[in-house]
């Protein structure tokens, strides 16, 4: 297995700038694994490929305004992305600029500074603010909206899921942003139930593998929780012969990294730590039955989790069907259904 097998040409307006509106009309391309029916739809349709007995998982966390601007002492303009929070007022972050070395001190604000504590790898920095950032964030952030995408968004809301409340991701879950409040609660008046898990972004997650053998890659690191309510569920679904449905790459990590802590019959158990569960085809999945996502980078970790769901010849296949079609690509884009 090699990194470029996880390849793929994509003419660049297929990939999307700006969401569908509303957000349920995006495209849903359903695909079953066996033996590899093809069916193209609404996302507002997906009741129609699912059943009430399925369990839907979804991913709560919110994105922070993570992207903000400072100068050095000698005047120079530094971008500052937050990736995690370490403590109160430590983070680590990606910093583009030149020559920011520990002991660097940033000016934000008249209020606001941080200080270079050490470098990490390639541009990324552990930084230290002389306040909580957190409070200052709804004022001198930016989305970071992913680097593909070259139109700024009207509303900034439209980069959060409509049940994003748990603050923490440096990117979006990509495949919740197909789900409107509508839509969830016609899902549950016709019988359909939902669980709730947590995992906080990193923008590692849509970095492409340079490696030539994936397995040389080394996988980020994400916090994820699954609550005992939650972990309940499943595992009383998954007993009564119900499927369960994982909302994008980022619930399919947390489940499957839940699944290491289950107990004697039991498909998960709940937890609350650190991942760095690396999903690559050969990959045997103990707890999702089903996927929803969007279409993915060519050479990413997304591309390779999906493929180790479904088998790379099969999700290859499916890329180019959806290229033929005109389907949206990326974040922005249109959405998969694998069964």
């Amino acid at each position: 297995m090699k990194t470029s097998d996880f390849s793929y040409n994509l003419p660049k307006e297929y990939i999307a700038q700006k969401p569908i509106e509303p957000r349920h009309n995006s495209r849903l391309m359903v695909v079953v694994r066996d033996p590899g029916q093809v069916y193209h739809s609404k996302f507002l349709q997906l009741s129609e490929y699912l059943k009430p007995s399925d369990l839907i998982v979804i991913n709560r966390t919110r994105v922070i305004p993570a992207r903000i601007f400072a100068k050095k002492p000698t005047g120079g303009k530094i971008e500052i992305l937050l990736l995690r929070k370490k403590s109160v007022t430590v983070w680590e972050a990606w910093l583009g600029g030149k020559n920011v070395n520990s002991g660097a001190i940033l000016r934000i604000t008249e209020e606001l500074e941080c200080k270079v504590l050490d470098m990490l790898d390639g541009s990324k920095r552990l930084i230290e603010f002389n306040l909580p950032v957190d409070p200052f964030l709804p004022v001198i952030g930016e989305m970071p909206l992913p680097p593909y995408i070259h139109e700024s968004l009207k509303n900034p809301e439209r980069y959060q899921t409509v049940y994003a409340d748990q603050i923490g991701s440096a990117a979006a879950p990509t495949a919740g942003l197909h789900f409107t409040l509508e839509l969830i609660n016609d899902l549950k008046c016709k019988g359909f139930h939902f669980a709730e898990v947590t995992l906080h972004i990193g923008l590692d997650t849509f970095a492409p593998v340079k490696e030539d053998d994936p397995h040389d890659h080394k996988i980020h690191q994400e916090w994820c929780e699954l609550s005992p309510e939650a972990a309940s569920s499943i595992n009383e679904v998954h007993k009564a012969g119900g499927r369960i449905i994982a909302v994008g790459t980022t619930t399919v990590r947390t489940l499957e990294s839940a699944a290491k802590k289950a107990q004697p019959g039991e498909i998960v158990n709940s937890f609350s730590g650190m991942t760095d569960l690396f999903i690559l085809p050969g990959y045997q999945f103990r707890v999702v039955d089903g996927m929803i996502t969007n279409f993915h980078l060519p050479k990413s970790t997304l591309l390779m989790l999906v493929s180790a769901f479904a088998g790379w010849d099969k999700v290859s296949h499916w890329y180019d069907i959806a290229i033929q079609n005109k389907y949206r690509f990326y974040s922005f884009g249109d959405a998969m259904l694998i069964l």
